[in-house]
């Protein structure tokens, strides 16, 4: 095994790292304070390529390779992951459900502006009625013949009102329960699409997140990804790839909040000497490195086995299920460290604390991962 990076991987690193640390961490806790979506900072990370960076260059995409791409929002989310889940659900959901699992009408149309960064996209899966059971879609698509008539609610929809291009799961025949489900490419702009109010959310604040209704929206048959009844088998397929952005956005936070609370223990003096030669601290951080360095190699692994084309359902929810618990673990961990400072703004880590929650929640929880791991080591397959 080679732990080696190319030289072309370093140079993603080092340009996100520098895009995170000069601009983004300058105002990330007014953003965050203000929910404010951070539009100057999308369109520097479409001018450095991070938005449609994985997909192939001829469908005008970046051609880079998963470990690039996890490296990039890795150094994001150090500082702020409310770029990254931006960069993770255009990537990893959006560009790489049309570019494996539509048509190539749909890819000429749809695929191209996405991968050029001219128009962000939206996946629209999660309902008020269907989380972690996505089975039980309540949005209806109704087949009018010539075009669909979408009808229903969808929340927790990041870039819902920044967004130009949606991919929206619908029921066409609720008798065939998931079977019946389907998958549509939908123009935010459609008469019909109105959004909730901006959800005041707990972390990743500056991302645009709402509730998307839909009443009466056309949807021509053209704008139907795969065949009918495909839908439920998109929306997994693109999860199972979106679970390695939602790993490497939980190790970034980790990460983050690690290095802050490590120079604050080497900075913050008490009983006579600094705390990190307390041994209540010190091994309190030799837990946090090794936890750190555990959840790298597993999910570096799982973006090297995705660009070798092998199967990453098993390999992507043990990422995502083990670097989402240790970002919970570690920003906690880091608050204590920094005790009273950790619980205000200035010093990064509470925030921290609160954007590493949402990494055990969306795209699924840590309790969907254990399901889906532990039903493939006792398959007989």
């Amino acid at each position: 095994m080679n732990f080696e990076l190319t030289e072309e991987q370093k140079l993603i690193q080092e340009a996100a790292r520098d895009f995170a640390e000069r601009e983004a961490l300058l105002d990330v806790i007014e953003r965050d304070e203000k929910a404010e979506y951070p539009t100057k900072h999308v369109q520097r990370m479409k001018e450095l390529g991070f938005l449609g960076m994985t997909v192939d260059p001829k469908y005008d995409g970046g051609g880079m390779d998963s470990l690039s791409y996890v490296l990039a929002l890795e150094e994001l989310s150090k500082h702020d992951s409310s770029l990254a889940v931006i960069m993770s659900v255009h990537n990893s959901l959006v560009c790489w459900g049309l570019e494996h699992l539509a048509n190539e009408d749909q890819k000429e149309r749809f695929l191209k502006p996405l991968a050029r960064a001219e128009k962000i996209g939206a996946f629209l899966l999660s309902e008020p009625e269907a989380g972690s059971d996505a089975t039980h879609q309540k949005t209806t698509a109704e087949d009018m013949g010539d075009y669909y008539l979408i009808n229903g609610i969808k929340n927790w929809i990041t870039s819902a009102n920044s967004a130009d291009i949606y991919l929206v799961i619908a029921q066409t025949n609720p008798e065939l329960k998931h079977k019946g489900i389907n998958a549509f490419i939908v123009d935010r702009h459609s008469e019909g699409i109105t959004l909730g109010p901006h959800e005041n959310k707990m972390g990743m604040r500056s991302s645009d997140t709402h509730s998307v209704m839909f009443t009466n929206v056309k949807v021509p048959k053209e704008n139907r990804i795969g065949e009918n009844g495909f839908g439920f088998k998109f929306a997994m397929k693109c999860l199972e790839v979106g679970r390695i952005g939602i790993a490497a956005q939980a190790l970034g936070i980790a990460e983050g909040a690690y290095m802050r609370a490590l120079k604050y223990a080497k900075e913050r003096k008490a009983f006579g000497t600094e705390i990190a030669n307390h041994q209540a601290i010190a091994f309190k951080l030799a837990d946090m490195a090794v936890k750190i360095e555990t959840a790298k190699l597993l999910l570096y692994k799982a973006a090297t086995l995705k660009d070798a084309h092998q199967p990453i359902a098993l390999i992507g929810a043990m990422a995502k299920r083990y670097c989402a618990d240790i970002a919970m673990e570690i920003t906690t961990e880091a608050v204590q460290i920094h005790g009273g400072y950790g619980y205000v703004k200035e010093y990064h880590v509470e925030r921290l604390f609160r954007e590493a929650k949402l990494t055990q929640i969306y795209e699924g929880t840590s309790e969907i991962q254990k399901i889906v791991i532990s039903r493939a080591i006792l398959s007989d397959n």
